[in-house]
């Protein structure tokens, strides 16, 4: 069975190393981009803007020119993902913390808690299931991007696809695009079970 094919599984984890560096280092950038546009009016409308238009940019256009500036590998596809899947993550902390009830920025701001103290104890907490709704998505989206990996020296599910299509190797193809719908679908179930907890607690804790 193809799937229990050592080459196969080594290229379905490598798939999902690549995915998970990806959004790793996507949270690392865009939430502290999100709460930049947060914090400050004059930065907001350029650092939106500039996560609207990487996510227009075509994928292969965005890869290569990343592959021109720093070489082909793994490096260049997590760059390019990180780009590509800023827009969700900046965007959902932006209006995350936007969304906190003035109210409770005034009590926090009556308790003398400083600027940074009411973000990470008051704000962010309350913000975090909408933020994490934004990585939710970002995910869902490496998924698919990480396909184009192969054509840049990055391996994953997508060298698989390729290889197929050039040897008119149809079970080759069929399986690996499953193992990559089933990688979506379990990483979208399971952070959505993760998304409804943290909507819960956060209900209960404001109730």
């Amino acid at each position: 069975m193809i799937f229990l094919d050592p080459p196969f599984i080594s290229r379905f984890l490598e798939h999902l190393l690549i995915v998970f560096a990806a959004v790793l280092f996507t949270i690392i950038a865009g939430m502290p981009l999100g709460i930049s546009a947060y914090f400050y009016k004059n930065l907001r409308k350029v650092i939106l803007m500039i996560a609207e238009i990487l996510q227009t940019v075509p994928t292969m256009a965005l890869l290569g020119i990343i592959m021109i500036v720093i070489g082909p590998g793994k490096p260049t596809v997590i760059i390019g993902l990180l780009l590509y899947s800023l827009l969700p993550v900046v965007q959902n902390t932006y209006i995350g913390l936007s969304e906190v009830d003035p109210a409770l920025k005034e009590t926090a701001t009556g308790m003398g808690m400083t600027r940074m103290y009411k973000l990470t104890h008051v704000e962010l907490p309350i913000a975090f299931p909408l933020i994490f709704a934004g990585i939710r998505i970002a995910t869902v989206t490496a998924v698919g991007i990480a396909t184009f990996a192969s054509l840049v020296g990055g391996g994953g599910l997508g060298a698989l696809i390729f290889q197929g299509i050039r040897t008119s190797n149809a079970q080759l193809i069929v399986a690996s695009t499953a193992a990559l719908m089933m990688m979506a679908l379990m990483l979208d179930f399971g952070m959505a079970l993760i998304e409804k907890f943290l909507q819960k607690r956060f209900s209960a804790q404001k109730n």
